[in-house]
């Protein structure tokens, strides 16, 4: 059963979607976990393949287009600020936890991607969420530092040159997340797996959403660069941790950011490397997906 919802936001609302349980219980509130998706994707995408399987096996799901994306509001558009992107996790428990039939005090939440580090980073403050669980979870500080060739210094530098530019023109300036085609792609020498499968993902019928734009902001890569998503995650995330990963190791770095999640959190409960599971295909491939949202749900039905 799907709802769609809209979640207050300060002066702006949030598109969402709530998944439940075809069976649910009017009597009996139930468990519910908050989705966090990644960089670029929209609540049709990544989020409504773990959610619809979520609420398939009785915990309720919410899932949530971030603040200036989608069809969400919020202005200008395609902002990636990853400190709103935790802002807008918390807005979402405001929303479920005053849902009628969701238990306010057994909300967890999912983070996938990007969304993983958003999620991680949110839950270390927000103690109202009680079980984190993430898939494929990326550090994206962690990574945006790693794809600036003349150093972090630099790349601020000359973020701080465009700002000037752009306020002086007007016209704000965007970047692709990914080359819009596989021809652009190989035209750029972009022909490893992932990036093809993130761009058959993306920008193919597989996966493409009109909402998704596959633009960003570039005034909010500085923020991106100086973010840390596990800053204190050894001393302040004390809720149970479920790690999924993709057992294909590439170069996304969701391998290496997720097993640094483990060794940091103080408590990890399970993690599951899926043998023959790429990145990506974690976002929709049925026999991976079905894997990871098993895993998941006992997870959640022991912890919350």
């Amino acid at each position: 059963m799907l709802q769609h919802i809209t979640i207050p936001r300060g002066p702006i609302d949030l598109a969402a979607d709530l998944y439940l349980s075809d069976s649910v219980d009017d009597a009996a509130p139930v468990r519910a976990v908050v989705l966090s998706t990644p960089g670029s994707s929209v609540k049709e995408q990544i989020g409504a393949n773990y959610a619809s399987r979520l609420a398939a096996r009785g915990i309720a799901a919410l899932v949530f287009d971030p603040a200036h994306q989608g069809q969400s509001g919020g202005e200008p558009r395609d902002l990636e600020d990853p400190y709103r992107r935790g802002e807008d996790i918390s807005y979402a428990i405001d929303a479920l936890g005053t849902t009628p039939g969701i238990d306010p005090e057994r909300i967890g939440v999912l983070g996938i991607c990007a969304g993983g580090g958003y999620a991680v980073h949110t839950a270390r403050t927000d103690h109202r969420i009680k079980a984190v669980g993430t898939v494929v979870p990326g550090n994206m500080g962690t990574s945006f530092r790693g794809f600036q060739p003349d150093g972090v210094v630099a790349a601020l530098d000359t973020m701080a040159s465009a700002r000037i530019e752009e306020s002086r023109s007007g016209e704000p300036a965007r970047a692709n997340w990914l080359p819009d085609t596989l021809e652009e792609a190989a035209a750029a020498g972009l022909t490893d797996i992932d990036t093809t499968q993130a761009i058959t993902y993306y920008r193919t019928e597989r996966g493409w959403n009109e909402h998704s734009t596959n633009r960003r902001l570039s005034r909010g890569d500085s923020l991106l660069l100086g973010y840390d998503a596990y800053h204190l995650v050894d001393q302040l995330m004390t809720q149970p941790l479920q790690v999924v990963l993709a057992g294909r190791i590439g170069n996304t770095g969701s391998y290496e950011s997720g097993m640094r999640l483990w060794k940091l959190a103080p408590n990890p409960v399970d993690l599951l490397v899926i043998a023959g599971a790429g990145h990506y295909e974690l976002y929709d491939e049925p026999r991976y997906v079905d894997a990871a949202v098993d895993r998941l749900a006992d997870f959640y039905s022991n912890n919350l």
